[in-house]
């Protein structure tokens, strides 16, 4: 299993440096949505990290598909905390990583 980020360059930079091979950019050619479809596609990542401002330019019918899916695990990440995505995380790994 592998990581995948999904995101603008300034985000998914961090995740190039330290080794994540699978990423998959939005910018004026590519949107969220595009982006996260060519994703899922790969059917090695394990774990798909987006940014929360793409996470917001996802239609409602596909934030509930990522939010509902096991494979990939889907977590969204950024300047906001999303109380739904902790409470996912706290039930899959069984302690809370925000305290």
């Amino acid at each position: 299993m592998e990581i995948g980020v999904v995101g603008r360059d300034m985000f998914t930079t961090g995740f190039r440096l330290v080794g994540v091979h699978k990423w998959f950019k939005v910018n004026e050619e590519a949107s969220s949505e595009q982006a996260v479809a060519k994703a899922l596609k790969d059917r090695e990542i394990g774990v798909l990290v987006i940014h929360d401002t793409e996470w917001k330019e996802l239609g409602a019918k596909t934030q509930s598909q990522l939010s509902n899916s096991v494979h990939p695990t889907v977590i969204a990440i950024g300047a906001e905390v999303d109380d739904t995505l902790r409470d996912r995380i706290r039930t899959a790994v069984g302690v809370d990583l925000w305290k």
